[in-house]
């Protein structure tokens, strides 16, 4: 049931559907006692409005059973909720950490994105061409427009 219920919540995240989503999320956690979609869950309440919701979330104590993969999403998420309470160097201090370095793993270019476009918004703008920069050379899909904010 909790697999179910997981990945209705996914759907849900995906169409846009933030309400329901957490709904079915929680339940899934209830169910299985999973943190896997916790950072999922925290995005869901940004994308509800709820920013403060969404750090209680990422400041709990289930964060510390994420893997990595999932914790490093949830300090994108995090540092989007600083974002949108208007704490841009909170964001930016939110996102860095020893993982920006990491040029290999999946989750690496949305970090550097992150990073970049919490630097842009923090007004350090010298600083996020160069992170854009970086990010565009590990980007080999191309799935951010990294290397266009390089050069703006």
């Amino acid at each position: 049931l909790a697999v179910v219920r997981e990945s209705a919540g996914y759907a849900a995240y995906r169409a846009g559907h933030y309400e329901i989503a957490l709904k079915e999320l929680r339940a899934a956690h209830r169910i299985s006692g999973e943190v896997s979609m916790w950072p999922v869950m925290a995005d869901c309440e940004r994308g509800l409005g709820k920013p403060l919701k969404a750090l209680v979330l990422a400041g709990s104590p289930e964060v510390s059973r994420l893997d990595k993969a999932e914790e490093v999403e949830m300090r994108i998420v995090a540092s989007g909720a600083r974002c949108d309470l208007g704490e841009f160097d909170a964001a930016v201090i939110t996102l860095t950490c020893k993982e920006l370095k990491n040029e290999s793993e999946e989750w690496a270019v949305r970090l550097r994105y992150a990073y970049a476009d919490a630097l842009n918004k923090a007004g350090r703008i010298e600083e996020s061409k160069k992170w854009f920069h970086d990010c565009a050379l590990i980007d080999r899909d191309e799935i951010t427009d990294a290397l266009e904010r390089s050069q703006a």
